[in-house]
């Protein structure tokens, strides 16, 4: 069982004071609508870290109102402004990473390394969008139309409230990916965060609050997945938010997507993906090749979007690939992500667990080898569990067509790249791909042919502030980060202005 207690681990306790909703600029600690507990994944128990009193379904609609009422507000605030606010906000995280690190670790189970390498991602995007504003934030345009007596004058204008739903795999970096550049443009949000993971979100507003935002900018809505339905419905039926962002699974997407349609309101949607990991005959460097591999399939165990879950190594090269592959996964050490020295934490729950054993033991049955063969590791906790590696794999297995989200390395042969790439192209997702190959224009050939919104090559981690981050078919629509992320926060208005003709 796990010693660690929030406050033991936490230095600024002032992150976990009077922890509840924040709406209205004020903290809601009623009860009546009952309490939920956080727990901590890596404990052996699942033992509860904090209780939390839910949100009652009535006061979504009172945050609605509240956000709706000062998006007229903070729109009208300068380029400026925002940028400083941003700066400031930036600057408070970076203040207290340690102790968002440490949330992060016994909220969702991760390292340390990995939750440290979030709240610097996280971050970066109120630090990008703050310089932006500064130096390019002016987005009015004039186009000559073809009546030389009219000028068109153009605008990105803030869309208006906006509606932030978020997962549990990255509790930080997925609300500060979708906030910083809603705030930069001059929108007000309500963010709700999975139940599971709501203490980085509750961290972020209070820090949030400390910047002296006017109350009703931000407003947090926290509440046990009982409510989560119910407070989706809100969100999307309301008139007055004006967008909808959400990352989380195709399923789900597809629930918000109908539910939203009487309101036409904007969406962007990043969900689920079945990244493929292609490596070519002609790699010479196979540890740099490994250690890729490595770091996109086992980055917080597998549970991320955008983690390899199909890797298509050259028969070639498969050999040396597994030789290189086998001892540095031996060498993980696994435990609780506070632990000293430790590399890789927990899986969030049970579910988690029983999808990844599900996928092998289909796998095996199907011919799968077992390379590595991982598993439970019950004197670690319930929701430990070591990465497998199985070669072999028939591409019928349940691996190779549904996003496994854990720790499995699931390895098939292949001798023509061409019937990979047929193959990666019939999924119905396309998020993510990633490719290796010595010969550029190869490398150049194959990613054009590939069907996903994000291809990496010859890299496993390519996520940045500067990266248009989504997907294409039923991987979602829209892009956060880059310039390109403020399209899906605003939208263009058009102004003509007719001029009377000068009489000589």
């Amino acid at each position: 069982m796990s010693s660690y207690s929030l406050k033991s681990v936490i230095k600024n306790q002032a992150l976990l004071e009077d922890v509840g909703s924040f709406i209205n600029g004020k903290w809601i600690k009623e009860t009546t609508a009952g309490t939920f507990k956080v727990n901590d994944p890596s404990d052996s128990a699942d033992s509860s870290l904090i209780d939390i009193p839910n949100l009652a379904a009535s006061q979504v609609d009172y945050a609605i109102d509240i956000g709706h009422k000062e998006f007229y507000n903070y729109k009208a605030t300068t380029n400026t402004y925002r940028s400083s606010q941003l700066m400031k906000l930036y600057s408070k995280i970076m203040e207290n990473k340690e102790d968002l690190a440490k949330l992060i670790v016994l909220e969702n189970g991760k390292s340390m390394a990995d939750a440290s390498g979030e709240i610097a991602y996280g971050a970066s995007y109120f630090k990008y969008y703050a310089e932006y504003m500064m130096t390019q934030g002016a987005t009015d345009i004039m186009i000559q139309p073809t009546n030389p007596n009219n000028r068109i004058f153009t605008k990105k204008a803030p869309v208006g409230l906006v509606g932030i739903i978020t997962p549990w795999n990255f509790p930080f970096a997925m609300i500060t990916r979708k906030l910083s550049v809603a705030l930069a443009v001059g929108c007000t949000a309500i963010i709700k965060p999975d139940a599971q993971t709501p203490l980085s979100a509750i961290a972020l507003t209070k820090l949030i609050e400390q910047c002296g935002y006017a109350p009703g900018v931000v407003n947090l809505l926290v509440a046990s997945n009982d409510y989560t339905p119910e407070f989706g419905l809100k969100l999307c039926e309301s008139p007055k938010i004006k967008k909808l962002t959400f990352t989380g699974s195709t399923r789900v997407g597809k629930i918000l997507m109908q539910q939203s349609s009487n309101t036409l309101k904007k969406l962007s949607f990043e969900l689920g993906g079945n990244a493929p990991f292609i490596v070519c005959e002609n790699v010479k460097n196979m540890e740099y090749v490994v250690d890729h591999a490595i770091a996109s399939k086992f980055r917080g165990l597998g549970q991320t979007c955008v983690c390899a879950n199909i890797f298509y190594i050259h028969e070639k090269v498969l050999p040396e690939f597994i030789k290189v592959l086998k001892p540095k996964i031996e060498a993980f050490k696994i435990g609780h992500g506070l632990d000293e020295n430790i590399t890789h934490g927990s899986l969030i729950n049970q579910n988690a667990v029983k999808k990844v054993k599900e996928h092998v033991e289909d796998a095996v049955s199907k011919g799968a080898e077992v390379v590595i063969p991982g598993g439970s590791l019950p004197a670690l906790g319930q929701n430990f569990y070591a990465p497998t590696v199985l070669s072999n794999v028939s591409l019928d297995s349940k691996v190779c067509n549904e996003e496994t989200f854990g720790p499995l390395m699931a390895i098939v042969s292949y001798n023509d790249v061409n019937s990979v790439i047929d193959k990666v192209n019939t999924n119905s997702v396309g998020l993510a791909s990633y490719v290796f190959n010595d010969d550029i224009n190869e490398l150049f050939h194959i990613s054009e042919r590939l069907e996903t919104g994000m291809v990496s090559c010859n890299t496993g981690l390519f996520s940045d502030v500067n990266l248009p981050f989504g997907g294409v078919k039923e991987s979602g629509f829209g892009r956060e980060g880059s310039v390109f992320g403020l399209d899906d926060f605003t939208v263009i208005k058009s102004m003509i202005l007719g001029l009377q003709p000068i009489k000589n």
